[in-house]
């Protein structure tokens, strides 16, 4: 929403949700076209060995860099919860985000990802949604009382901003589940296209609900100030927050295994192993993936970026690009057909979001204040009106709040 515009935001937010609908029914339309089980030989054998290898690539990618960014989540939230503990000394190494990071990793995260069977984490994923929720009520109770105490930006309501497309990028990351959709179709009870309709039918349109609350609510109580990760936004004594960001943490741990298994079971083991991986390599390929995201993720304390690089490079391809180019080379139906229409539309706006976003992410990085308390969490620098803060404004409160913390 800071990125696009709320108003834009919103209609932006429906607009890839709906993308997401259709392009995963497209997706196993393609695969019943092709007689094809899997994405990799969908495309394999719609484009070729060419075409097979770009997608492995894409598929490894988004994963692998979601999983970076939940280890990004989980030691920016959970530190933010140990420091709460009286006694506990803010510098202390062992609350630290790296130290998290690498404890979370090895004590939860690792042992999980090295389940080789879905469907048993179809109760951890259960509890991430449940979760999910505690996390959206915490969020909506703190807009009613935190909104009117925090100064709106002077373009708080613009309708439209010029980093919209930026945002189409961390909404696609948001939305993205095609390089896992057809996992999930092979573990229905009696899977088909019109079943799976269903299915995606509901979950995408419970998720854009979840999504627009989410960011409503976000973005009423902070509007430009609003951070990648917005728990980065409320202040560390906020004991409700607290709570949310301790469920957050456990959320994002419980999801990260999900993420693991593409990498090694679709990509991996499909690519290099001809699908199946024995025990010993099992172990020895989880452990290095999981090893190298956990290091990578100590290098990058940014999350916005790391989701907005995501969206762009991975999951507009995905999403976009990938099952339209798929449907359009099988279908047989005449041009103007809707699905076609549609798969022409995606493919060009894919096209555009890839390349446009790729250049404003490098040209316009996201404001990342990781760590930093906002300076709305220290009364006497806030104005309890709710009038406007221009940039200039606004700099010059950080400037006074850095100087004093300096002193």
């Amino acid at each position: 929403m800071k990125q696009a515009g709320f108003p834009l935001g919103i209609l932006l937010l429906f607009w890839v949700s709906y993308v997401t609908d259709f392009s995963l029914v497209l997706l196993i339309k393609g695969g019943s076209l092709s007689g094809t089980d899997s994405y990799q030989s969908l495309v394999n054998k719609t484009f070729g060995f060419p075409g097979y290898l770009l997608l492995s690539v894409l598929q490894f990618l988004y994963p692998f860099i979601a999983m970076i960014s939940y280890n990004i989540i989980t030691g920016d939230t959970l530190s933010k919860v140990l420091q709460t503990i009286p006694g506990v000394d803010p510098g202390n190494l062992f609350i630290g985000r790296h130290f998290i990071i690498v404890l979370s990793t090895v004590a939860f995260t690792l042992p999980l990802s090295l389940y080789r069977d879905i469907a048993k984490l179809g109760k951890i994923s259960l509890i991430s949604t449940i979760l999910t929720t505690l996390i959206l009520g915490i969020v909506m109770a703190r807009a009613v009382s935190l909104g009117s105490h925090i100064p709106k930006t002077e373009d708080a309501w613009v309708f439209a901003k010029p980093n919209a497309i930026q945002a189409v990028g961390v909404m696609s990351f948001a939305f993205i589940c095609h390089h896992n959709c057809f996992l999930v179709y092979g573990s229905l009870a009696e899977p088909t296209v019109a079943k799976w309709s269903r299915i995606i039918h509901v979950s995408v349109l419970v998720s854009v609900f979840i999504s627009m609350l989410f960011a409503a609510c976000g973005y009423l109580t902070f509007t430009g100030f609003t951070q990648g990760d917005l728990f980065e936004n409320y202040c560390r004594n906020d004991d409700l927050v607290t709570f949310g960001r301790f469920c957050y943490g456990i959320t994002v741990i419980l999801t990260y295994p999900i993420e693991c298994f593409v990498t090694r079971e679709q990509v991996i083991a499909t690519v290099f192993f001809g699908g199946n991986l024995s025990a010993v390599f099992h172990v020895v390929v989880t452990v290095v993936i999981t090893t190298v995201a956990t290091l990578a993720s100590l290098l990058f304390d940014c999350l916005g970026i790391v989701l907005e690089l995501n969206g762009v490079l991975c999951a507009a391809p995905l999403i976009f690009i990938m099952p339209s180019a798929c449907y359009l080379k099988l279908s047989e139906e005449p041009r103007t057909h809707s699905d076609k229409i549609m798969s022409c539309v995606m493919l060009l706006t894919g096209a555009v979001v890839m390349v446009a976003g790729c250049v404003l992410v490098v040209t316009h990085p996201q404001d990342c204040t990781h760590g930093q308390e906002m300076f709305y969490c220290f009364p006497e620098n806030v104005s309890r009106t709710n009038t406007p803060v221009s940039h200039f404004q606004l700099t010059t409160q950080l400037s006074i709040l850095n100087n004093s913390i300096f002193q």
